[in-house]
């Protein structure tokens, strides 16, 4: 009778586990429907709240897990029947050998992958929940620095720049795709004023830094100066919005959006004509800014180039050529004759005209995608933004390079820095506006839930340091603008 080897006897004992241990499985899986069943049975019966399509659905998973830890265990317990086999024929040569201690072959192999799947589905678990708590604790304390003050609401489309005026009376500006710009009280939330002399959607307001005078840019191809006379009104009790409650991330529908009469815009005082009018861009006038003494203005636009106006004459000074693509921006410097303009062609230039003989032009060349915005900070700083989720802190004197980068989870809008504390405001596209140091760090992010806060794409930020109810204003796509309170030294302590 022929001897039967030992590798052969491995492999038939092998086949055998595997054989049995398919039957158990087999078992388990029957079982666990059997129990699946019972818990639905036993569930049926008892009072709940969710529909029974959730239920099942949550019983559905559950099971799924238990399945699945229910699998490793059994593996694990095969595992260890093979370390003690082990154990038992090493045991007459003085060896034993634990399972965390084998150094090679296919145990070692499985037993590390199924420890390693296991740690790392407690490291998940551990971290969701954690990061729930921590974001829970976050959000209460950025609600406590960051308190919504008023809503702006009267515009009929989206708002696309929001500004706020430099002289008394001071006055909140947005300019919309509905054609028209709107004046507000910041502190009533009455709509003082209404521009109307566009033929296109406005894209940007800025105020003269000393006279009661507006500049708005324009998708009709032009930019228009135009003055403005207002009465504010006398303040009234208005109730804490910070008090309402809600969930952090909630989803508004459409229908739950401003319906865009909501402060009646319509019976404001209407300005129907500009006092001056500029004309030179062949596209889209993107935005506008005033250099600083207001003798002059530039002008950006998508025929990709940036217009310098004398704004007594109306007569074109310079005209700024260079951009690969259209520009998306432009600011000026509060102190110097320095103008930025930022391009989809993922750069920003900075031109310089404090000489009149030589105007300088530099490049910055750091994003990936279009170059939404860049603005100035006191002294020689330049931060801009990008549709490739990054903001960027740049040296004048250095331009190779950013001194900071901040990276983000969606793109960046139009920006603006508080200059006195140097903090940056960032408008995403997923409605969220965070709030970040010079150097990188975030400070907080305002409040969003299903009772305040943005419902839509945020496109625009505005700092006004000095003002005592609001120092942060932001506008979306929602049509409406809001007004913040940010505890600025509570936020600079939390840093």
């Amino acid at each position: 009778m022929p001897i039967e080897s030992g590798s052969c006897a491995s492999a038939r004992q092998a086949k055998q586990k595997r054989k049995s241990h398919s039957l158990s499985i087999r078992r388990t899986n029957s079982s666990e429907q059997e129990r699946a069943g019972l818990q639905r049975d036993m569930l049926e019966g008892q009072d709940s709240k969710l529909p029974s399509s959730v239920r099942n659905t949550l019983l559905e998973l559950f099971g799924q897990i238990e399945r699945e830890f229910e699998n490793l265990y059994i593996e694990n317990l095969e595992l260890r029947r093979e370390i003690d086999t082990l154990n038992e024929r090493l045991a007459a040569e003085g060896q034993t050998i634990d399972g965390a201690e084998l150094s090679k072959g296919q145990l070692k192999t499985k037993a590390s992958h199924s420890t390693s799947q296991l740690s790392q589905k407690l490291k998940t678990t551990y971290k969701a929940s954690t990061s729930k708590i921590v974001s829970s604790f976050k959000t209460t304390t950025s609600r406590a620095i960051c308190q919504l003050v008023k809503e702006y609401v009267g515009h009929r489309d989206g708002i696309w720049d929001v500004s706020v005026a430099k002289t008394q009376p001071v006055v909140l500006g947005t300019a919309s795709a509905d054609h028209t710009a709107l004046l507000w009280s910041i502190e009533t939330g009455k709509c003082l004023a209404k521009y109307v002399g566009h033929v296109g959607s406005v894209n940007s307001i800025k105020f003269h830094p000393t006279e009661q005078v507006a500049l708005t840019a324009s998708g009709d191809q032009t930019a228009h100066i135009w003055r403005y006379i207002v009465q504010l009104p006398t303040p009234q009790p208005t109730a804490d919005c910070n008090q309402m409650s809600g969930e952090d991330e909630v989803e508004v529908s459409d229908k739950d959006e401003p319906d865009g009469d909501g402060d009646g815009s319509s019976d404001c005082p209407t300005v129907r004509g500009p006092l001056t009018s500029l004309k030179s861009h062949q596209g889209v006038v993107i935005a506008a800014d005033w250099l600083v003494g207001g003798k002059q203005a530039v002008t950006a636009s998508w025929d990709r180039t940036a217009n310098l106006y004398d704004v007594e004459t109306s007569e074109l000074v310079h005209s700024l050529t260079g951009h690969d693509q259209e520009l998306t921006h432009c600011c000026t410097h509060p102190t110097q004759r320095l103008v930025v303009t930022s391009s989809r062609d993922t750069t920003f230039r900075l031109w310089d005209f404090r000489d009149p003989s030589i105007h300088s032009v530099n490049v910055f060349q750091g994003h990936t995608d279009t170059v939404t915005s860049a603005v100035f900070t006191v002294g020689d700083n330049v931060v801009s933004g990008s549709d490739d989720r990054t903001v960027k802190v740049w040296d004048l004197k250095n331009m190779r390079s950013p001194i900071a980068t901040i990276r983000t989870d969606s793109a960046v809008n139009r920006i603006n820095v508080c200059v006195g504390q140097r903090i940056i405001a960032l408008p995403h596209d997923n409605r969220q506006v965070r709030l970040f140091d010079m150097s990188g760090v975030r400070l907080a992010r305002l409040p969003r839930s299903n009772r305040q806060g943005h419902r839509r794409m945020v496109c625009c930020s505005a700092w006004s340091e000095d003002h005592p109810i609001c120092n942060l204003f932001t506008c979306g796509f929602d049509r409406q603008a809001i007004g913040w309170n940010i505890n600025i030294p509570a936020l600079l302590q939390e840093k």
